[in-house]
Order: structure tokens, then C-alpha cells, then sequence
């Protein structure tokens, strides 16, 4: 003998649980999506400006090392530049009065 369905026996259909599912996915989707294209076109913007700025920051940095390499010889070789001639040391002279300095 066979008992007749009843409603609670039924296998629950989860297509109420889809359906608000599919409706939150699509409202999130409405409400994010201009922000989050925003963001994305942000970025693409900066790194198509940073695509133009790279190389001009590179041969910026290029003339700054050559800068700081031309100035490095140049202090170097004034530092290495020596006078002929005497060199007073300001000592007293060995069995000179102190007033007899040599200047």
C-alpha cells in the first residue's frame, strides 16, 4: 500500500534560495561595479602615464650620475692640487726665540 504524498514528505526546491541569491548577486553587481571599474580604469591610467614617465625618469637618473661622477673628479682633483714652495707648519723653529718665527 502506498501512502499519498503530503506536503511535508516533499523534497524541499531550493529555487527561493537561488532566486534571492541571483537578486543579491545582481544588486551587489549594480552597486559595485561603478566603483570597481573606477578603480581598475585608475590604474590602467596610471601605468599608461608611468609607461611614458619610466624612460624619462631613466635618463634622468643617467644625467644624475654622470653629474655626481663629473663633480666627484673635479673635487678630487682640486683636493689633490698641491702648491710649490715652502710650507708654513706654524712651529717654532728649533733654537729660534720665540719672537723669531718664521712666517
Amino acid at each position: 500500500m502506498s501512502h499519498p504524498a503530503s506536503s511535508s514528505s516533499r523534497c524541499p526546491r531550493p529555487w527561493g534560495t537561488v532566486g534571492a541569491s541571483l537578486a543579491a548577486v545582481a544588486a551587489c553587481t549594480v552597486c559595485c561595479a561603478g566603483p570597481l571599474l573606477a578603480l581598475v580604469g585608475g590604474i590602467g591610467a596610471a601605468s599608461a602615464l608611468a609607461s611614458l614617465w619610466i624612460p624619462a625618469l631613466a635618463v634622468v637618473a643617467g644625467a644624475a650620475a654622470v653629474g655626481a661622477y663629473v663633480l666627484h673628479r673635479r673635487l678630487r682633483a682640486t683636493a689633490c692640487k698641491t702648491t710649490a714652495g715652502p710650507v708654513d707648519l706654524g712651529l717654532p723653529a728649533v733654537g729660534t726665540a720665540p719672537d723669531d718665527r718664521v712666517r
